[in-house]
């Protein structure tokens, strides 16, 4: 099975990228909202950074969110002919940014559950999705295939995110696993979709 989202229409699809900044990818040559894509710079140093936050200083380079991508551009030295320049490039960097996307996705469901916008544990997920409080169901990659299911068929047409261990969701939730947890409409659960949908492309 493979891990990601179950539907492929973001929270806010109509709204969320209108009006903003598109750029191409150095792999594919599609060009994306910058939102949707990976973004590297150069350190002073020389060093190739992954910026998951799109906040880094310098000249983005860019990068369509997936695996095979991230081998294609350091293979045919794509990162270089974008930068113009020597680089220091880690050979793992595909791994590394995948650490990186999944220590932003546990970011932002902490930021959630702060803001009383997640909660975790079936009983607790099953009656928000009943009283029609949940914008976004989480479910653990490892997680029972029967109590995903149960959850599914009460928001059939809710977003499912399972690119997640349950090691990794128990972490955003300050415990050792987490199996089941929902993510309420919001500015964080957008911001959660883009990041997991990027996650997607690193985990199968």
């Amino acid at each position: 099975m493979q891990a990601g989202l179950r539907h492929d229409t973001p929270l806010t699809a109509a709204s969320a990228h209108n009006g903003t900044a598109q750029r191409r990818c150095i792999a594919t040559g599609e060009v994306r909202a910058r939102e949707e894509l990976l973004r590297f710079v150069v350190d002073p140093s020389g060093r190739l950074i992954p910026d998951i936050t799109g906040r880094a200083p310098g000249r983005g380079i860019w990068l369509a969110p997936d695996r095979d991508n991230v081998k294609t551009a350091l293979s045919r030295k794509l990162f270089v002919r974008a930068a113009r320049r020597a680089l220091e490039i880690d050979p793992a960097l595909d791994r590394k940014v995948e650490d990186l996307l999944v220590a932003r996705c546990i970011e932002l469901i902490g930021l959630a559950r702060r803001a009383s916008q997640a909660v975790t544990g079936f009983e607790k997920v099953r009656a928000h999705l009943k009283q029609g409080e949940a914008a976004i169901l989480l479910a653990a990659q490892d997680g029972a295939e029967d109590g995903r299911e149960k959850l599914r068929r009460l928001a059939p047409d809710m977003t499912v995110v399972d690119c997640l261990t349950s090691e990794e969701l128990g972490r955003a939730f300050g415990r050792e696993h987490a199996v089941h947890a929902v993510l309420a409409q919001g500015a964080l659960a957008v911001k959660f979709e883009l990041e997991a949908r990027k996650l997607k492309g690193f985990r199968a």
